[in-house]
C-alpha cells in the first residue's frame, strides 16, 4: 500500500475550512478558522482518496500532496 503525506502551506492558507469539512481525519481548524495538519502521514485509499479531495478543492492552494514509497 502506498502512503502519503500532506503538505499544508500556512502562509496561504485563508481560513475557508472546506480542507478540515472534507478530510476530517488530517486536518483541523483553530479558533479562528485556518486549517492545521493534525497528522501528516497517511496510509489507505479512502483516507488518501479524502486528501486529493481536500487538495482539490482548496481554494488557496494551500494543500499538496506526497506519495511516499
Amino acid at each position: 500500500m502506498i502512503g502519503f503525506r500532506l503538505h499544508l502551506d500556512a502562509t496561504r492558507c485563508d481560513g475557508h475550512g472546506i480542507c478540515a469539512f472534507v478530510c476530517p481525519d488530517l486536518v483541523r481548524l483553530d479558533p479562528w478558522g485556518y486549517a492545521s495538519v493534525a497528522q501528516t502521514d497517511g496510509e489507505g485509499a479512502g483516507l488518501m482518496r479524502r486528501a486529493r479531495r481536500a487538495v482539490a478543492m482548496c481554494p488557496a492552494a494551500a494543500l499538496a500532496l506526497e506519495l511516499l514509497e
